[in-house]
């Protein structure tokens, strides 16, 4: 997420970009919601294809503050929704499910989506700040990682100090949520986050430990608790393919870096809770900005 931004851009506030909610990441551990899946008969197993067909009709409904991915362990399509949902909008999610609304399971959690920006160091662009992710070469062209959302408008980038890092290269936000910023200054860029040398990347496991850093808070770790994602941020920015995770994050923390040991994993999108009561964080996959501009972990 982005911290709330000093001037407005184009005369248009926006809201602020950071992975923990407004008042903080998603509180730890699903609450259930009333009567959401009242009508889900569990011992009805659903085909691929009417999965894909309720998984798409929760994008269809659009409603912000929704998250939801397929689940094979229970054959359902899990559909997690923040504090800013109500039952009415779930019942429509249901109702653009149709005969497949069978296949949705809900689960609500505390806090409201949004998107976080400030590997795990502080970068600032001219009105706000994220962390950086993970510290990338082309050849002999160094580059750092960070999340989409805090690239989008193409600003140039300094340190807390004000020395210049460089320019963004590259954006993608919405639909993914990675950016890439060239090194033209004379800062330092090394292959670590923090202490923590990184030498390869690749993609998570359900259940896996994984571990975060960010500008605003620090070195925090959790679980992986599903991959592949769709997170509704509201506004048009839904993004797809995400990494989610019971790791905690607050606004600033956006962009910053998580990895498993030596491992980069992924780069700060958003969710909801903070780092006092936990939460529920989302992350882009790092291989797939990693393809998109060429460039490797060094």
């Amino acid at each position: 997420m982005r911290n709330e931004r000093i001037t407005p851009r184009s005369g248009v506030v926006r809201r602020t970009r950071l992975i923990a909610v407004a008042s903080g990441l998603l509180v730890a551990g699903a609450v259930a919601v009333p009567s959401a899946s009242a009508d889900v008969q569990p011992a009805t197993t659903f085909s691929a294809t009417q999965l894909s067909a309720a998984d798409h009709s929760v994008r269809a409904a659009d409603v912000a503050g929704t998250a939801w991915r397929v689940d094979k362990a229970t054959n359902k399509v899990v559909v997690t929704v923040d504090k800013t949902v109500s039952q009415a909008e779930i019942a429509k999610i249901k109702k653009a499910a149709g005969v497949n609304a069978g296949a949705l399971s809900f689960e609500r959690t505390a806090g409201k989506f949004e998107k976080y920006i400030s590997g795990g160091d502080a970068i600032y662009a001219p009105s706000w700040r994220c962390s950086l992710g993970f510290n990338v070469r082309s050849g002999t062209t160094y580059y750092a990682l960070t999340a989409g959302h805090c690239t989008d408008g193409n600003p140039s980038w300094t340190t807390g100090s004000g020395a210049s890092i460089g320019p963004t290269a590259g954006s993608s936000f919405p639909g993914n949520d990675y950016g890439i910023i060239k090194y033209t200054g004379s800062v330092s860029h090394e292959g670590t986050v923090g202490s923590q040398d990184i030498t390869s990347a690749g993609t998570p496991t359900v259940g896996q430990t994984v571990t975060r850093r960010g500008s605003t808070t620090g070195i925090h770790s959790g679980r992986v608790t599903a991959l592949n994602a769709t997170v509704n941020y509201g506004g048009g920015d839904v993004v797809y393919g995400m990494i989610q995770t019971t790791v905690c994050a607050e606004p600033g923390d956006s962009g910053g870096p998580l990895y498993s040991g030596t491992k980069a994993l992924g780069l700060t999108s958003g969710g909801s809770g903070d780092c006092t009561s936990g939460g529920t964080t989302f992350f882009q996959p790092v291989t797939e900005a990693l393809s998109a501009y060429g460039v490797s972990v060094y």
